[in-house]
């Protein structure tokens, strides 16, 4: 069974006029998502995560200082690209609570795979600081929570949005019981992300794409770069930061993949969940800012989950 989350409080992060990162990506998903073909979901509302889970990746000093940094009414900025509004806290809270119950779901064994539809997405977020659209990390306190809350050993977090995690890389910099791998183009934003970059363990794996990429190349980086790695580190538990922005269509970057492709990426995960960890795998929406292809990729990706 197959897990989904949402809330509509994922609306309600508010962002300036013409901003890639709005409330219409939502929209979309769930459009997508009412589809017959998905009437077989799971469909539960996020319980907002408490601030001390939060601070399970991030300082809770830093935690608090965000939460009273959001206004009552306009928006904050905290960078070039990253805004709080009257309704962010609330919406990035049900983000970070979705990934946490979502572990808790596959744990229990009440589901077999879930899927966060929420946003913004969280793997840009860093140990102390906000960017990249990105308020929390929530693959990151996900990961955390499994290791605290059940026991979990080693998880693994593969990302294949078109940026770099560089909050994922952050947090787990030295921590030997997450593998976190990356797919990315390279140079783009935020120009982390190297293969050099390896962390103080060897549990950091970047594939950096060159601007242009087709499904081809980045099929190839992942059999020969990230799969090997996941299958040798033998994971308790894999998390997905599913960003769809390496889409062709996508306005943000210079990939060109398909939908297929991240269908065929989902099932390369979930084949190797099935070895390692019961199929354990928790999935959570970072990029994709075309709304057509991130419906399409959504779609795509969910329908896999659904099959395993």
């Amino acid at each position: 069974m197959t897990i989904l989350f949402h809330h509509p409080a994922a609306l309600e992060h508010r962002t300036p006029h013409g901003h890639p990162e709005r409330p219409e990506r939502m929209r979309a998903v769930q459009k997508a998502l009412e589809a017959e073909a998905f009437a077989g979901l799971d469909r539960r509302a996020p319980e907002p995560a408490a601030l001390k889970t939060v601070a399970l990746a991030h300082p809770e000093e830093w935690v608090e200082a965000i939460v009273a940094a959001a206004p009552a009414d306009g928006l904050v900025s905290i960078d070039s690209d990253t805004v709080l509004s009257p309704g962010t806290i609330e919406c990035v809270l049900r983000g970070v609570g979705a990934g946490v119950q979502g572990v808790d779901a596959v744990m229990a064994g009440t589901a077999k795979n879930v899927f966060s539809a929420m946003r913004p997405p969280g793997h840009h977020a860093e140990k102390t600081r906000a960017m990249g659209f990105c308020v929390f990390n929530n693959a990151a306190v996900a990961a955390r929570h499994a290791r605290t809350a059940h026991g979990v050993e080693r998880v693994a977090i593969v990302d294949w949005d078109v940026h770099h995690g560089n909050g994922s890389q952050d947090i787990f910099w030295d921590d030997p019981s997450v593998l976190f791998c990356s797919s990315h183009q390279m140079p783009l934003y935020p120009g982390s992300g190297a293969l050099s970059e390896e962390g103080e363990h060897g549990t950091i794996v970047n594939s950096p794409l060159r601007p242009g990429s087709d499904g081809e190349t980045f099929r190839e980086a992942f059999e020969s770069r990230i799969l090997p790695r996941l299958k040798a580190f033998r994971p308790d538990l894999i998390i997905i930061s599913a960003g769809f922005d390496a889409h062709w269509r996508d306005p943000l970057a210079n990939l060109m993949l398909e939908a297929d492709d991240f269908a065929w990426a989902t099932r390369q995960v979930l084949e190797e969940a099935e070895r390692c960890c019961q199929g354990r795998v928790v999935s959570l929406l970072e990029g994709g800012y075309d709304l057509t292809g991130l419906a399409d990729s959504v779609a795509a990706h969910v329908q896999v989950l659904m099959e395993a």
